[in-house]
């Protein structure tokens, strides 16, 4: 879902180097943008003011007028994908189905935890059943256009079933089921069953529980990478930090902050930006649009300083603008983020190398 290069392994010293030698460039000022309100971190059941404050900033971001509460519960009405007896409305279903929940216990409360996971699985491919990458992660494009990306559909099954009471949230995967190594291109839901594993629900998947090979999570104060250990039955036993041979148990673990989860949703508005860093829409980058981009992933940079990925494409957009010793010292910005967090994604130690070289001694 974002710029991907492969990582020779070459470039790794190369990297280590450049953290080590991080300027003091001061960045090119973009335009400023409306900033949502603070909000509490990091839960954002549907209904709640977190969830309807991420919705209505997408909103405004379009133009687009209404509730996004009103629109999913509409959409559930028409689903025919019934959670529970599919007696009311939607809250009244989740918040019924969280009674039941905390009712339960044993194997019978984690079968309802994966049932009710699954649920979500069906209701968002069947109430959103295109995926787009260009529009898709807008929530207001949800509602105009039937549209859904990762960070949508995650940021909507996470809300629900946290209103259902599940302990739900975010991550980023950077390794795919078959192993293929991206730069953090996608995001999914995960749900901490009362057994203390781990569930992934991908609505991307036509089945719900996936087995992604790799995944940044919240480990401590940081954001780490980790290889998930999966059992017979899909859910995640344990992790491993990605570059060492050290164990993780899921407890170690937690899904992504909301701040983190903010920031994505303005990284994708930068990478996406019409004429931006991309050239979506139009085909090429175009300088208006390449400020735009800037203005986006700046933004994102703010909402989560630790997001690595809208440090690096920040770098790109810099570059594509002509500005090579801003675009360099947020590539060296990236690389610190990156090494403190475990891991170099594909592309970005070779991009750190290839700018450094086209800026000489800029």
């Amino acid at each position: 879902m974002m710029i991907n290069l492969l990582l020779p392994r070459n470039f790794r010293t190369a990297l280590l180097l450049l953290v080590s030698a991080a300027m003091s460039v001061a960045l090119a000022s973009p335009p400023s943008l409306p900033r949502p309100a603070s909000l509490p971190d990091p839960a954002f059941p549907f209904g709640s003011a977190a969830f309807r404050d991420v919705a209505q900033t997408s909103y405004r971001t379009v133009g687009l007028s209404g509730s996004f509460d009103a629109w999913l519960s509409a959409a559930y009405d028409a689903s025919g994908v019934p959670l529970g007896s599919g007696t009311g409305n939607l809250a009244a279903a989740l918040d019924a189905r969280a009674a039941i929940l905390q009712a339960s216990s044993g194997d019978a409360r984690i079968k309802l935890e994966r049932d009710t996971a699954a649920w979500a699985h069906r209701f968002i491919k069947k109430a959103i059943p295109k995926f787009s990458l260009e529009r898709g992660f807008e929530l207001a494009n949800v509602v105009e256009n039937g549209e859904r990306q990762c960070l949508a559909q995650s940021f909507i099954i996470t809300g629900l079933l946290q209103r259902a009471g599940l302990q739900a949230g975010i991550v980023m995967v950077w390794a795919n089921p078959a192993g293929k190594e991206s730069n953090l291109g996608h995001m999914v839901t995960t749900v901490r069953l009362s057994n203390g594993t781990d569930l992934m629900v991908d609505a991307s998947d036509p089945a719900p529980f996936v087995h992604h090979q790799g995944l940044l999570v919240k480990h401590g104060s940081v954001y780490s990478f980790v290889r998930p250990t999966y059992s017979a039955d899909d859910s995640i036993s344990g992790y491993r930090l990605a570059d060492r041979d050290t164990s993780l148990s899921v407890n170690a673990t937690a899904p992504l902050t909301l701040t983190y989860i903010r920031s994505q949703f303005d990284y994708y508005r930068g990478e996406r930006a019409i004429g931006g860093v991309l050239g979506t829409g139009v085909g090429k980058a175009t300088p208006a649009g390449l400020q735009q981009s800037a203005a986006y992933l700046t933004r994102a940079i703010q909402d989560d300083p630790q997001n690595a990925l809208a440090t690096f494409v920040l770098g790109h957009v810099l570059a594509r603008q002509g500005l090579r010793a801003q675009a360099k010292q947020q590539y060296q910005k990236a690389a610190v983020l990156y090494a403190r967090e475990g891991h170099v994604p594909a592309g970005v130690a070779q991009a750190i190398t290839a700018l450094t070289q086209a800026a000489g001694n800029s």
